[in-house]
C-alpha cells in the first residue's frame, strides 16, 4: 500500500479541522487533570505550561513548534517568556488560523506559522534555541528522524521539549503490554518505552535531561475525548463512515482503561 503524502495528510486534517477543534479544544492535545474539576480547556493550557515549565526560556529564545496546531501553545508560551516563535504544520487550514490567532493576540511580530514537513525541517543547522514537540511526533512516518532533524537545528546548548505517549510496563511484563497497546491502538498510538525513547534521544547527539510520567494525570483526557466525540456523532458523520466512527469512538475508551498506555514530558540537550 503506497502511503499518502504529506499533502494528502494535512489535507485530512483540513478536512476535519473544525471537528478536532470541538473535540481536543484549541490546544489540539491532552489535558492534565491534577483537578478534576477543570474543564478541557483549563486542562489542556496546564499540560502546555507543565512542559514550559521545565524549560529555561528566555527572552528573545527562538523556539520551533513542530505540529503547531491551531497556534495556542506557541501563542502562550510567547506571550508569557517573550520568546520568538515558528510553528509548522502540513495542514494549511491551522496555519492560517494559527497566524489569524497570532495577529489578533498582537504577537505576529514574533510568532509566524509556516507550511513545512516535519521530516525535511527547511532550517538551517542550528536556527533554533529550542525545538517543541507537544503530542505530534506519534503522527509522523518516522519519529525518530523527526528527532534528528530537531536535533540538526537545534543550536550547541539548544533544548528539545516533547510530550509523547508512552509504554508504561506493568508487572505482566513490557513484552506483553506491548502487543495489548498495539491491539488497542491498531497503528493509531505507536509507543515506546522511556528506555527506548532516551536511546533515541542520545542515538541523535542529545543528552537526555528531565523526564516525567504524567500518564495518571492525561489519562482522563480519552474518556472525555469520548464524551465529546459522542456529542458531535452528527457532525461527524458528515465526514466518516458510521462504522468508522465507533471504532474511534471504541478506541477513545479502550485507550482510557489502558494501564500501559502512558504519556511522558522530556527534555533533552544538545552539547556545546
Amino acid at each position: 500500500m503506497t502511503k499518502p503524502t504529506p499533502n494528502e495528510i494535512g489535507k485530512g486534517y483540513d478536512a476535519f479541522a473544525d471537528l478536532l477543534d470541538q473535540l481536543w479544544g484549541e490546544n489540539l492535545h491532552h489535558g492534565y487533570w491534577d483537578d478534576p474539576s477543570v474543564t478541557l480547556e483549563e486542562a489542556t493550557t496546564r499540560l502546555t505550561d507543565r512542559l514550559t515549565g521545565m524549560l529555561p526560556l528566555h527572552a528573545g529564545d527562538r523556539l520551533l513548534d513542530i505540529g503547531c496546531g491551531n497556534g495556542e501553545p506557541a501563542i502562550r508560551m510567547a506571550t508569557a517568556n517573550d520568546v520568538m516563535v515558528t510553528g509548522i504544520s502540513i495542514s494549511e487550514k491551522q496555519v492560517e488560523r494559527a497566524n489569524d490567532r497570532a495577529y489578533k493576540a498582537d504577537v505576529d511580530d514574533r510568532v509566524v506559522f509556516e507550511y513545512a514537513d516535519a521530516m525535511e525541517l527547511p532550517y538551517e543547522d542550528g536556527s533554533f534555541d529550542v525545538v517543541w514537540a507537544l503530542e505530534s511526533l506519534h503522527h509522523m512516518p518516522d519519529r525518530w528522524h523527526v528527532i534528528r532533524q530537531a536535533a540538526r537545528v537545534l543550536r550547541p546548548g539548544g533544548r528539545l521539549a516533547l510530550g509523547d505517549f508512552l509504554l508504561v510496563p506493568s508487572p505482566a511484563g513490557l513484552e506483553a503490554d506491548a502487543e495489548r497497546v498495539r491491539e488497542v491502538g491498531k497503528g493509531v498510538v505507536a509507543v515506546v518505552s522511556l528506555d527506548e525513547y532516551q536511546a533515541h534521544l542520545r542515538e541523535a547527539g542529545l543528552e537526555p535531561e528531565s523526564a516525567e510520567d504524567v500518564s495518571q494525570y492525561t489519562r482522563p483526557s480519552w474518556a472525555k475525548a469520548a464524551e465529546r466525540f459522542e456529542e458531535l456523532r452528527e457532525q461527524a458523520l458528515q465526514h466518516i463512515e458510521a462504522a468508522q466512527f465507533e471504532v474511534t469512538l471504541g478506541r477513545f475508551r479502550a485507550f482510557s482503561e489502558e494501564p500501559s498506555l502512558g504519556y511522558v514530558l522530556l527534555t533533552a540537550r544538545k552539547p556545546e
